[in-house]
């Protein structure tokens, strides 16, 4: 939590690496705030101390992001989203929710009453994205046991307080926008828009509600909207719209001119279609038919498709979101490390019944039915991966987050390594997940990257990424519009 304080003739921190600067009224170069003692020293002396407690006692505490504020992030290296040479000693200037400077520290004047973050030994970079991810599961072993569970215990209010949890575990994540690929209607604008209305932590969320499918899933049934006909298709993608969601995911089963049905209905709505697709046949379909982006794409676990399929869908420029951790790496990975399912942050994130609920699903989690394809999905992960990762296609990044042992704290930097120790460059990876997803949102013109004019939405993390990219699990600062979510 943090509390910071404008003072006129004395500057104190309770957190020592954030400060609101607002003695003086002219602007201050940058490179003389680090030889402030009040801004480095981290033993306050007596009568500071004494002046934090008494403001520590008398000053609310405001439980919510703050309010947009003028911030400058100081001192740290910066990606800024691009596949271009990191700046060092960087700083970027946030104003009214915006970034309005970004430079050398050395070069760049900041603000006498902006709040500064010290990024000294750290990295900064734009909020990450995550294409697809699925608020109404949290890592649960068992889609059946866990819909049933929820169904006793308070049925569509405990979905919105789960949706609500995995939204603030991704925001602390790093991640500020998200894509949910299905749930029920109601919950997911609920849970949007309350977001939006700055009543509950969590990322900026795009929405599909329910899929649209001609072979139901193990999912409850208002997850899922079947339909028989391209004529239904249509009727449903046009209900779907007209309730307000902002994306449309198609599902199992769909042909040809199901797809092509869709995808119209969709694009007279301006909405985008995400195809969850793996066999040859649902991705030529759905390519063939305009779908805008190809979700799985095989998610590494089929065998690779044959050279001809693969450079139509580059040739074509269509995006494909491989979601390829979430089960030939999650799976093995939990082999090897079983004490990541007891990671103690879950404990504090959920509340104690469902902490309980998920931890038992896992008593035998080598037989969970998730993952009786995973031999098949380990062998063909790499060679799956690597055929995209070479071709060319324009790559975005999304990890299926909330399916069994893949949790929403984790997910994204763990999909991010998986592409790097597949042969993904960390610079490339990085911009995957940033300005490369914005451009598939279509939101490049204020998403993804740090650069003047763009929506505040940054992170700092602990370490260099481009060296170990595991620091993106790291993540000390989440600024989103220019408030500051975590520090």
């Amino acid at each position: 939590m943090i509390r910071t304080f404008a003072i006129k003739t004395a500057i104190t921190a309770t957190n020592h690496e954030t400060l609101t600067l607002s003695c003086s009224t002219k602007t201050q170069p940058i490179a003389k705030l680090f030889t402030k003692r009040t801004f480095m020293d981290k033993r306050p002396t007596g009568i500071a101390l004494i002046f934090s407690l008494v403001l520590l006692l008398t000053v609310p505490l405001n439980t919510h992001a703050q309010s947009p504020q003028t911030l400058a992030l100081v001192g740290g290296m910066l990606l800024d989203g691009y596949e271009s040479p990191p700046l060092h000693h960087a700083a970027v200037i946030i104003k009214d929710g915006k970034i309005v400077e970004v430079g050398r520290a050395s070069d760049v004047t900041v603000p006498a009453s902006a709040t500064v973050i010290d990024t000294r030994g750290k990295t900064m970079l734009p909020g990450l994205i995550d294409l697809h991810a699925h608020l109404a599961i949290l890592g649960h072993g068992s889609y059946p046991r866990w819909f049933k569970w929820i169904k006793e215990n308070g049925g569509q209010e405990m979905t919105e307080r789960v949706m609500s949890i995995s939204a603030r575990q991704l925001l602390m994540a790093g991640v500020t926008s998200v894509v949910d690929l299905g749930a029920t209607l109601e919950t997911s604008l609920h849970v949007r828009d309350r977001i939006e209305n700055g009543q509950i932590k969590g990322p900026r969320l795009f929405v599909s509600g329910p899929w649209i499918t001609r072979r139901m899933s193990v999912f409850p049934p208002a997850y899922q909207r079947q339909i028989n006909t391209p004529e239904e298709a249509a009727n449903e993608t046009k209900n779907l719209a007209e309730s307000g969601v902002n994306v449309i995911k198609a599902h199992n089963g769909l042909e040809l001119a199901d797809y092509r049905a869709i995808v119209k209905v969709a694009h007279d709505h301006n909405l985008l279609v995400h195809a969850h697709v793996y066999t040859p046949e649902s991705v030529r379909a759905a390519l063939d038919a305009g779908v805008d982006v190809l979700t799985h794409a095989g998610s590494a676990g089929t065998a690779p498709y044959e050279p001809e399929l693969l450079q139509d869908i580059v040739n074509a420029g269509r995006p494909v979101v491989i979601t390829a951790a979430h089960r030939p790496w999650i799976f093995p990975d939990t082999i090897t490390f079983p004490e990541r399912l007891q990671d103690p942050q879950l404990e504090l994130d959920f509340p104690p019944e469902i902490y309980s609920e998920v931890q038992n699903s896992f008593k035998s989690f080598r037989t969970l039915a998730y993952f009786s394809t995973t031999p098949r999905q380990m062998r063909f992960r790499e060679p799956s991966l690597k055929q995209w990762i070479e071709s060319g296609a324009v790559m975005g990044m999304g990890t299926d987050s909330g399916t069994p042992m893949n949790f929403h704290t984790e997910a994204l930097w763990r999909e991010i390594k998986t592409h790097v120790d597949t042969g993904m460059s960390p610079l490339r990876a990085i911009s995957a997940a940033t300005q490369v997803n914005a451009r598939i949102l279509g939101r490049s013109n204020d998403l993804g990257t740090v650069e003047a004019g763009k929506l505040a939405d940054i992170i700092v993390v602990k370490g260099n990424p481009l060296f170990d990219i595991t620091a993106l699990s790291r993540v000390t600062t989440v600024i989103k519009a220019g408030e500051i979510q975590k520090n």
